[in-house]
């Protein structure tokens, strides 16, 4: 099999960014953004989707929270859609449930090259440490428009610390499971040819 691998660079007025994954990786997570929890966050994504994945960002963080998260999203979608190359392969199709003590959060993806997302919850706090718990919804929406997914996320909960983090993990595990190589396919997972 060849390698499922992707570095990406973003650089703009609000943002400097470096990114690497492996799809095929051990959950190996290298990861400075500047938001503590938002690190949490994707360290978690890492490990519990068996990623490698790097995270270099140096954003504008004395306005807010809102470009760090959104482009690192931005280019760790472009990097996830370039590791993943024609998807030659792959189960396409995932869902799971995850669950983080009170808070349950659902998953189901489609890695279709068909960019749309749906989302139903809501945070119980405004923010998590320096990161504003609705940028977890942000996150997901700008992952899927950019790796070309088709995600389905909902979330409940009472607290926004364990709803934020089982929704990273359960996107974690659905994505691992749907980038997963099926061996019993050889052609990519659609009746059109291609994804």
């Amino acid at each position: 099999m060849t390698e499922r691998t992707a570095a990406v660079t973003r650089e703009t007025a609000e943002t400097d960014i470096e990114v690497t994954v492996d799809i095929d990786g051990d959950g190996d997570a290298t990861v400075d953004t500047g938001i503590g929890f938002f690190d949490h966050m994707l360290e978690s994504f890492a490990k519990h989707g068996l990623f490698d994945v790097t995270v270099q960002c140096d954003g504008d963080l004395e306005i807010d929270d809102h470009h760090t998260v959104e482009d690192v999203a931005i280019t760790l979608g472009q990097a996830i859609e370039e590791a993943l190359s024609d998807k030659r392969g792959i189960r396409r199709f995932a869902d799971r449930k995850v669950p983080l003590d009170e808070a349950v959060a659902e998953v189901v993806v489609d890695v279709s090259g068909r960019p749309y997302f749906e989302f139903d919850g809501a945070f119980a706090q405004e923010t998590v440490g320096e990161f504003t718990s609705h940028m977890g919804k942000h996150f997901l929406r700008s992952l899927a428009t950019n790796a070309g997914l088709t995600l389905h996320a909902g979330v409940t909960g009472e607290n926004a610390h364990h709803q934020v983090e089982a929704l990273f993990k359960c996107l974690a595990r659905a994505l691992d499971d749907a980038t997963r190589i099926d061996e019993r396919r050889s052609d990519t997972p659609s009746t059109k040819g291609e994804l």
